[in-house]
Protein backbone atom coordinates (compact mmCIF):
# COMPACT_ATOMS: atom_id res chain seq x y z
CA UNK A 1 0.00 0.00 0.00
CA UNK A 2 1.85 3.77 -0.74
CA UNK A 3 1.95 5.82 2.08
CA UNK A 4 -0.15 8.69 2.80
CA UNK A 5 1.08 11.73 4.41
CA UNK A 6 -0.78 14.19 7.41
CA UNK A 7 -0.31 17.42 7.90
CA UNK A 8 1.61 18.29 11.34
CA UNK A 9 -0.93 20.25 13.24
CA UNK A 10 -1.98 23.74 11.94
CA UNK A 11 0.98 23.65 9.82
CA UNK A 12 2.02 22.72 6.04
CA UNK A 13 4.55 20.13 7.39
CA UNK A 14 3.78 17.26 5.43
CA UNK A 15 4.90 13.87 7.62
CA UNK A 16 4.20 9.73 6.95
CA UNK A 17 1.42 8.14 8.74
CA UNK A 18 3.48 5.86 10.18
CA UNK A 19 6.81 7.45 12.09
CA UNK A 20 9.64 5.53 13.08
CA UNK A 21 11.26 5.72 16.55
CA UNK A 22 14.94 5.23 16.57
CA UNK A 23 15.00 4.33 20.61
CA UNK A 24 15.90 0.94 19.57
CA UNK A 25 18.56 1.21 17.09
CA UNK A 26 21.48 -0.35 17.73
CA UNK A 27 23.73 -1.69 14.79
CA UNK A 28 24.53 1.40 12.42
CA UNK A 29 24.50 -0.78 9.52
CA UNK A 30 21.03 -2.31 10.11
CA UNK A 31 19.93 0.94 11.60
CA UNK A 32 20.95 2.31 7.82
CA UNK A 33 18.94 -0.70 5.97
CA UNK A 34 15.71 0.15 8.96
CA UNK A 35 15.95 3.73 7.64
CA UNK A 36 16.65 2.81 3.94
CA UNK A 37 13.64 0.62 3.87
CA UNK A 38 11.53 2.99 5.62
CA UNK A 39 12.55 6.04 2.74
CA UNK A 40 11.80 3.22 0.31
CA UNK A 41 8.20 2.55 1.65
CA UNK A 42 7.22 6.35 1.58
CA UNK A 43 8.22 6.96 5.28
CA UNK A 44 9.81 10.50 6.53
CA UNK A 45 9.88 10.61 10.04
CA UNK A 46 12.79 9.58 12.49
CA UNK A 47 12.28 10.31 16.19
CA UNK A 48 14.60 10.39 18.66
CA UNK A 49 15.70 12.28 21.90
CA UNK A 50 18.84 13.50 23.58
CA UNK A 51 18.50 11.47 26.42
CA UNK A 52 18.12 8.06 24.28
CA UNK A 53 21.84 7.50 25.09
CA UNK A 54 23.98 8.00 22.00
CA UNK A 55 21.00 7.56 19.84
CA UNK A 56 20.91 11.20 17.98
CA UNK A 57 24.97 10.38 17.64
CA UNK A 58 24.27 7.21 15.88
CA UNK A 59 21.41 8.99 13.97
CA UNK A 60 23.10 11.53 12.78
CA UNK A 61 26.03 9.33 11.74
CA UNK A 62 24.19 7.24 9.33
CA UNK A 63 21.06 9.20 8.13
CA UNK A 64 22.19 10.72 4.45
CA UNK A 65 19.45 12.44 2.38
CA UNK A 66 19.67 14.53 5.38
CA UNK A 67 16.89 16.91 3.92
CA UNK A 68 14.94 14.10 2.80
CA UNK A 69 13.53 13.54 6.35
CA UNK A 70 11.57 15.33 9.25
CA UNK A 71 14.26 14.35 12.18
CA UNK A 72 12.65 14.89 15.63
CA UNK A 73 14.41 15.37 18.83
CA UNK A 74 13.23 16.17 22.63
CA UNK A 75 14.97 18.39 25.05
CA UNK A 76 13.92 18.21 29.19
CA UNK A 77 15.58 15.37 30.82
CA UNK A 78 19.09 15.46 32.75
CA UNK A 79 22.42 15.74 30.85
CA UNK A 80 24.34 15.74 34.11
CA UNK A 81 22.65 14.13 37.22
CA UNK A 82 24.55 16.53 39.78
CA UNK A 83 23.28 19.85 37.71
CA UNK A 84 20.46 20.97 38.95
CA UNK A 85 20.32 23.17 35.11
CA UNK A 86 21.19 20.63 33.07
CA UNK A 87 17.20 19.15 33.22
CA UNK A 88 14.07 21.38 33.04
CA UNK A 89 11.76 22.70 31.14
CA UNK A 90 13.99 26.40 31.53
CA UNK A 91 15.65 28.31 28.59
CA UNK A 92 18.91 27.61 29.97
CA UNK A 93 18.47 23.71 29.55
CA UNK A 94 16.75 23.97 26.35
CA UNK A 95 19.69 26.22 25.11
CA UNK A 96 22.18 23.55 25.81
CA UNK A 97 20.59 20.71 24.71
CA UNK A 98 19.49 21.77 21.45
CA UNK A 99 22.90 22.57 20.98
CA UNK A 100 24.12 19.14 21.41
CA UNK A 101 21.15 17.89 19.60
CA UNK A 102 22.39 19.73 16.65
CA UNK A 103 26.00 18.52 17.31
CA UNK A 104 25.01 14.92 17.64
CA UNK A 105 22.66 14.95 14.47
CA UNK A 106 25.09 16.74 12.15
CA UNK A 107 22.57 19.44 11.17
CA UNK A 108 21.68 22.84 11.59
CA UNK A 109 18.48 22.85 12.35
CA UNK A 110 15.94 20.28 13.88
CA UNK A 111 11.85 19.96 12.28
CA UNK A 112 10.14 19.09 15.14
CA UNK A 113 11.66 19.73 18.60
CA UNK A 114 9.96 18.28 21.36
CA UNK A 115 9.18 19.47 25.47
CA UNK A 116 10.06 15.06 26.59
CA UNK A 117 8.16 15.86 29.68
CA UNK A 118 6.07 18.57 31.56
CA UNK A 119 8.39 20.35 34.16
CA UNK A 120 6.49 21.63 36.95
CA UNK A 121 9.04 24.53 38.12
CA UNK A 122 9.23 26.26 34.89
CA UNK A 123 6.92 28.37 33.65
CA UNK A 124 5.32 27.65 30.74
CA UNK A 125 5.86 31.12 29.40
CA UNK A 126 9.24 31.06 29.83
CA UNK A 127 9.17 27.67 27.82
CA UNK A 128 7.14 28.86 24.91
CA UNK A 129 9.49 31.79 24.51
CA UNK A 130 12.53 30.64 24.84
CA UNK A 131 10.97 28.00 22.05
CA UNK A 132 9.99 30.53 19.58
CA UNK A 133 13.20 32.41 20.10
CA UNK A 134 14.69 28.78 18.53
CA UNK A 135 12.25 29.01 15.78
CA UNK A 136 13.91 32.89 14.86
CA UNK A 137 16.81 31.73 15.16
CA UNK A 138 16.33 28.85 12.53
CA UNK A 139 17.33 26.10 14.74
CA UNK A 140 14.14 24.40 14.77
CA UNK A 141 11.11 24.60 12.77
CA UNK A 142 8.11 23.61 14.50
CA UNK A 143 7.23 22.27 18.33
CA UNK A 144 5.72 20.03 20.02
CA UNK A 145 5.29 18.73 23.35
CA UNK A 146 5.20 15.26 25.44
CA UNK A 147 3.79 13.74 28.61
CA UNK A 148 2.16 16.69 30.14
CA UNK A 149 -1.42 17.34 31.24
CA UNK A 150 -4.17 18.73 28.23
CA UNK A 151 -4.77 22.13 30.17
CA UNK A 152 -0.91 22.91 30.61
CA UNK A 153 -0.56 21.86 26.65
CA UNK A 154 -3.99 24.30 26.56
CA UNK A 155 -2.66 26.85 28.06
CA UNK A 156 0.48 27.01 26.61
CA UNK A 157 -1.19 27.40 22.82
CA UNK A 158 -3.17 30.41 24.16
CA UNK A 159 -0.30 32.07 25.12
CA UNK A 160 1.28 31.30 22.01
CA UNK A 161 -1.58 32.67 19.76
CA UNK A 162 -2.42 35.63 22.08
CA UNK A 163 1.76 36.82 22.10
CA UNK A 164 2.43 35.52 19.04
CA UNK A 165 4.61 33.20 19.82
CA UNK A 166 4.64 29.57 17.96
CA UNK A 167 2.57 27.37 19.02
CA UNK A 168 2.65 23.64 19.90
CA UNK A 169 1.93 21.71 16.49
CA UNK A 170 2.17 17.80 17.83
CA UNK A 171 0.91 16.13 20.87
CA UNK A 172 3.55 13.21 22.14
CA UNK A 173 1.37 11.09 24.01
CA UNK A 174 1.39 6.65 24.99
CA UNK A 175 -1.84 5.22 23.02
CA UNK A 176 -2.53 1.24 22.77
CA UNK A 177 -5.21 -0.95 23.70
CA UNK A 178 -4.18 -1.27 27.51
CA UNK A 179 -3.49 2.29 28.09
CA UNK A 180 -6.38 4.74 26.67
CA UNK A 181 -6.07 7.31 29.40
CA UNK A 182 -5.19 9.81 26.34
CA UNK A 183 -8.82 9.39 25.35
CA UNK A 184 -10.16 11.34 28.72
CA UNK A 185 -8.81 14.91 27.92
CA UNK A 186 -5.98 14.50 25.55
CA UNK A 187 -6.92 13.45 22.51
CA UNK A 188 -10.07 15.40 22.37
CA UNK A 189 -7.98 18.90 23.45
CA UNK A 190 -5.85 17.61 20.44
CA UNK A 191 -8.45 17.36 18.10
CA UNK A 192 -10.32 20.49 18.88
CA UNK A 193 -6.72 22.41 18.79
CA UNK A 194 -5.95 20.64 15.74
CA UNK A 195 -2.61 19.08 17.09
CA UNK A 196 -1.29 15.92 15.47
CA UNK A 197 -0.66 13.37 18.18
CA UNK A 198 1.97 11.00 18.11
CA UNK A 199 1.18 7.77 20.00
CA UNK A 200 3.92 5.93 21.56
CA UNK A 201 3.89 2.35 22.37
CA UNK A 202 0.93 1.50 20.32
CA UNK A 203 1.77 -2.07 20.68
CA UNK A 204 2.43 -1.93 24.48
CA UNK A 205 6.31 -2.99 24.19
CA UNK A 206 5.39 -6.16 23.14
CA UNK A 207 1.84 -7.03 24.85
CA UNK A 208 -0.32 -6.72 21.75
CA UNK A 209 2.23 -7.89 19.31
CA UNK A 210 2.76 -11.61 20.84
CA UNK A 211 6.64 -10.71 21.20
CA UNK A 212 9.00 -13.26 22.14
CA UNK A 213 10.47 -10.36 24.10
CA UNK A 214 7.60 -10.75 26.13
CA UNK A 215 7.52 -13.05 29.61
CA UNK A 216 3.95 -15.00 29.35
CA UNK A 217 4.03 -15.48 32.96
CA UNK A 218 4.63 -11.67 33.24
CA UNK A 219 1.92 -10.60 31.95
CA UNK A 220 -1.24 -9.83 34.05
CA UNK A 221 -4.67 -11.08 33.44
CA UNK A 222 -6.09 -7.61 31.85
CA UNK A 223 -3.29 -7.77 29.46
CA UNK A 224 -3.58 -11.76 28.61
CA UNK A 225 -7.00 -10.85 28.22
CA UNK A 226 -5.80 -8.11 25.03
CA UNK A 227 -3.47 -10.04 23.71
CA UNK A 228 -6.03 -12.91 23.88
CA UNK A 229 -8.47 -10.88 22.00
CA UNK A 230 -6.10 -9.29 19.64
CA UNK A 231 -4.24 -12.64 18.80
CA UNK A 232 -8.33 -13.85 17.51
CA UNK A 233 -8.98 -10.92 15.34
CA UNK A 234 -5.31 -11.07 13.38
CA UNK A 235 -6.23 -14.94 12.93
CA UNK A 236 -9.55 -14.10 11.56
CA UNK A 237 -8.11 -11.47 8.94
CA UNK A 238 -5.48 -13.08 8.21
CA UNK A 239 -3.21 -10.76 9.64
CA UNK A 240 -0.32 -10.16 12.82
CA UNK A 241 -0.90 -9.27 15.54
CA UNK A 242 0.80 -6.22 15.52
CA UNK A 243 -0.88 -5.09 12.73
CA UNK A 244 -4.29 -4.91 14.64
CA UNK A 245 -3.08 -3.65 17.64
CA UNK A 246 -1.28 -0.72 15.09
CA UNK A 247 -4.62 -0.52 13.11
CA UNK A 248 -6.69 -0.46 16.12
CA UNK A 249 -4.93 2.84 17.40
CA UNK A 250 -5.80 4.36 14.13
CA UNK A 251 -9.89 3.72 14.42
CA UNK A 252 -10.62 5.95 16.82
CA UNK A 253 -9.03 9.34 16.31
CA UNK A 254 -8.07 10.87 12.81
CA UNK A 255 -5.13 12.73 14.29
CA UNK A 256 -3.13 9.72 15.63
CA UNK A 257 -0.05 8.91 14.55
CA UNK A 258 1.54 5.63 15.64
CA UNK A 259 5.31 5.64 16.66
CA UNK A 260 6.98 2.19 16.06
CA UNK A 261 10.23 1.51 17.60
CA UNK A 262 12.22 -1.61 15.74
CA UNK A 263 15.22 -2.81 15.95
CA UNK A 264 14.96 -4.97 12.34
CA UNK A 265 13.89 -4.38 8.89
CA UNK A 266 11.47 -7.44 9.59
CA UNK A 267 9.88 -5.70 12.20
CA UNK A 268 9.70 -2.61 9.79
CA UNK A 269 8.06 -4.92 7.50
CA UNK A 270 5.39 -6.17 9.72
CA UNK A 271 4.05 -2.65 11.42
CA UNK A 272 4.00 -1.13 7.76
CA UNK A 273 1.18 -3.96 6.86
CA UNK A 274 -0.87 -2.12 9.37
CA UNK A 275 -1.13 0.81 7.04
CA UNK A 276 -3.32 -1.44 4.39
CA UNK A 277 -5.89 -2.81 7.21
CA UNK A 278 -8.86 -1.11 7.92
CA UNK A 279 -10.41 -2.98 11.15
CA UNK A 280 -14.35 -4.09 10.90
CA UNK A 281 -16.56 -2.30 13.65
CA UNK A 282 -17.79 -5.52 15.12
CA UNK A 283 -13.34 -6.54 15.40
CA UNK A 284 -13.43 -2.97 17.07
CA UNK A 285 -15.95 -3.78 19.65
CA UNK A 286 -14.23 -6.73 20.38
CA UNK A 287 -10.86 -6.06 21.11
CA UNK A 288 -12.33 -2.81 23.34
CA UNK A 289 -14.44 -4.97 25.24
CA UNK A 290 -11.86 -7.44 26.24
CA UNK A 291 -10.07 -4.87 28.79
CA UNK A 292 -12.01 -2.70 30.69
CA UNK A 293 -11.91 1.49 30.18
CA UNK A 294 -14.30 4.22 31.29
CA UNK A 295 -13.83 7.59 30.79
CA UNK A 296 -14.71 8.73 34.36
CA UNK A 297 -15.75 11.97 34.75
CA UNK A 298 -16.60 14.49 33.16
CA UNK A 299 -16.74 12.19 29.92
CA UNK A 300 -19.09 10.04 31.12
CA UNK A 301 -21.30 12.33 33.00
CA UNK A 302 -21.61 14.81 29.94
CA UNK A 303 -22.55 11.70 27.84
CA UNK A 304 -25.43 10.74 29.33
CA UNK A 305 -26.67 14.54 30.39
CA UNK A 306 -26.45 15.38 26.44
CA UNK A 307 -29.64 13.30 25.67
CA UNK A 308 -31.73 14.74 28.45
CA UNK A 309 -35.00 17.03 27.82
CA UNK A 310 -33.92 18.27 31.19
CA UNK A 311 -30.42 19.45 30.87
CA UNK A 312 -30.76 20.81 27.03
CA UNK A 313 -34.54 21.12 26.13
CA UNK A 314 -36.90 18.81 24.22
CA UNK A 315 -34.68 19.55 21.12
CA UNK A 316 -31.68 17.58 22.60
CA UNK A 317 -31.42 14.30 20.07
CA UNK A 318 -32.39 16.77 17.15
CA UNK A 319 -28.90 18.79 17.03
CA UNK A 320 -27.16 17.65 14.54
CA UNK A 321 -23.31 18.43 15.53
CA UNK A 322 -20.71 19.48 13.51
Amino acid sequence: MDMRYRLFGQTGLRVSELLLGTMRFGDPDESRRIIDAYADAGGNVLDTASAYGDGEELLGSIVERRDRFVISTKYTLSRDAADPNASGNHRKNLALSLDRSLRRLRTDYIDVYWVHIWDRHTPVEETMRALDDAVRAGKILYTGVSDAPAWVVSRANTLAQWRDWTPFAGLQVPYNLLNRDAERELLPMAEALGLSVTAWAPLAAGKLSASKRVDPASLTARERAAGKAVQEVADELGVRPAQVALAWTRSKFRSVLPLVGVSSVAQLDENLGALGLTLPDDAIRRLEAAVEFQLGFPGDFIAECEPSPFVFGDTATRVDPR
